[in-house]
């Protein structure tokens, strides 16, 4: 018999977290996550998402044991001001065993109902910036910091229970040593002449933290053209700031300027935690920040976090000053491996950006979608 049972507590609420650790815990390619900081995405008064989102979490018990769990999520700003009638659903883990998956995702479409929503997609977290998409290939490749990782078999499950993938990214990756930096550094020049536009670089984290709001807002500005965006608000944007921009060496951080000096693009590289956390295995302390400290200095593989560019310049060649940048930044620290962060698929503006890199596929990931009506 299959238990779900709703979280209530610090103690449920830790089993949750946890679940995963012992789901994959024979997997080469699965990144944990910082325990603490996953406790602290369901606390009120600590992220700024639950300001205008509903969630609930469930475990499914098995036999005394967790086989498996489920966030159940509404982002109200979503349904109230972009009129997107949806449930979202994310933190979803479970055993090999249907009736598990299907009793945890029938949690989603009984929240999905009571509160008149027309459809459900997942997994997905509360906003653009948390984890997405299920993994279907790619299962023999690490995981990053900023991806979630599954089991093959869950493909299967979601179909099984009636869902249909609604968008599907990729993940790509190219070698530093392929790169035309020739290229790059001329059209950097032109570029800049042209446009009377600027570089910034940054060698410490107190002078990005000073702009970080500017560069948010023209990530908002950026994709808000997308079906599938939501604004990023300024409490989540202080929340960010804490999560991840304070991990992330300032010269991995490169704005573009006018000559009014506003930023009209940006771009983040973030060196790969990946092994990392691994070591960890998902505790800060006493001694897994010193491996974080290790990779942050020392890691030869970097993951690409963000890019904005104003849609006013996306077509003036604006990423050469970027990449170019970058170029000279990752040469000097002897990187290797570059990878790019889940892109939707049709997203193309985007996929142009890398063509010249001679880009690898290595992941792809779908968020599935079920009609409730």
């Amino acid at each position: 018999m299959i238990e779900i049972k709703k979280v209530s507590d610090k103690k449920d609420l830790l089993s949750f977290v946890k679940f995963p650790f012992k789901l994959y815990k024979e997997s080469k390619y699965w990144v944990p996550p910082i325990i603490d900081q996953e406790i602290n995405s369901f606390n009120k008064d600590l992220n700024p998402n639950l300001k205008n989102s509903d969630v609930e979490l469930y475990i499914a018990i098995k036999e005394n044991d967790i086989v498996g769990r489920i966030a159940v999520i509404i982002n109200w700003y979503e349904v109230n001001e972009q009129k997107t009638s949806k449930i979202r659903f994310g933190w979803f883990d479970f055993v090999d065993d249907y009736n598990v998956s299907k009793r945890l995702l029938e949690k989603v479409v009984e929240s999905g109902k009571k509160n008149k929503l027309k459809y459900m997609e997942g997994p997905m977290g509360f906003s653009n910036l948390d984890k997405v998409g299920v993994l279907t290939s790619g299962f023999d490749v690490i995981g990053t910091m900023i991806t979630s990782y599954n089991h093959s078999y869950y493909k299967n499950h979601y179909e099984k229970f009636g869902l249909t993938p609604e968008k599907n990214f990729h993940e790509k990756t190219f070698m530093f040593e392929d790169i035309d930096t020739t290229y790059y550094e001329k059209m950097s020049r032109i570029v800049k002449t042209r446009n009377k536009l600027n570089e910034v670089n940054f060698n410490s984290t107190s002078e990005v933290m000073k702009r970080t709001n500017e560069m948010f807002d023209l990530f908002n500005k950026s994709y808000e053209k997308l079906s599938s965006f939501v604004k990023i608000s300024d409490d989540q944007k202080e929340f960010m700031k804490e999560k991840y921009i304070k991990f992330i060496n300032p010269e991995y951080i490169k704005f573009v300027e006018n000559e009014k000096k506003e930023i009209v693009a940006f771009a983040i590289i973030m060196p790969s935690f990946a092994k990392a956390l691994q070591r960890m295995n998902g505790k800060l302390f006493p001694f897994g920040f010193l491996n974080l400290l290790y990779a942050k200095r020392f890691n030869k593989d970097v993951n690409l976090y963000l890019i904005g560019i104003d849609p006013e310049y996306q077509k003036l060649g604006v990423t050469a000053i970027i990449f170019n940048a970058f170029i000279q930044t990752l040469k000097n620290k002897g990187i290797q491996v570059c990878r790019r962060t889940p892109e939707l698929t049709d997203n193309i503006s985007i996929d142009k950006i890398w063509k010249n890199f001679d880009p690898k596929l290595i992941k792809t990931r779908s968020t599935y979608r079920l009609d409730l009506n």
